[in-house]
């Protein structure tokens, strides 16, 4: 059986495959995350996912590997990581009260017989209107800088 790869160092995508109980590593994918130009979300987050699945093929040649992206949008505004507590507090604040639509690509490529299938899942939010006081605490405690869209789901 081939080894598995998730192609992340995302803690929350690690602890997601651990529920299955199945051995995997984890590596790193060096991948250019910009989008390009008049790409969709969806075009968006499947590209990425394939792209850093395929990113560590040449450290895993024999390896069932999964690569996945997340994108939170707004209406088509693409709502990324924050990497900050303003930046978080800013797109909760505009995410409240509206539908908020979460695309995640997911890859699975087997790099024995350069093999891949690709697809997204989509799911949508409705966020009920929060008072800054409400984000602000919730971006104290979760602290979701690493979270597209602000928001550990």
């Amino acid at each position: 059986m081939l080894p598995l790869v998730l192609a992340s160092t995302s803690p929350y995508r690690a602890q997601l495959l651990e529920k299955l109980g199945l051995p995997f590593e984890t590596a790193s994918p060096e991948v250019d995350e910009r989008r390009h130009e008049h790409e969709s979300p969806v075009e968006l987050v499947r590209r990425l996912a394939e792209a850093k699945a395929r990113a560590v093929r040449e450290r895993f040649p024999a390896a069932l590997i999964i690569g996945s992206d997340q994108v939170a949008c707004v209406e088509e505004e693409i709502l990324g990581k924050p990497g900050s507590e303003k930046k978080a507090i800013a797109q909760l604040l505009h995410m409240r009260g509206r539908r908020v639509t979460f695309h995640t690509g997911l890859c699975l490529f087997n790099s024995a017989e350069d093999r891949v299938l690709v697809s997204c899942e989509d799911y949508h939010v409705h966020f009920r209107e929060l008072n800054k006081h409400q984000v602000r605490r919730y971006v104290k405690k979760e602290q979701p800088f690493d979270c597209a869209g602000s928001f550990k789901s």
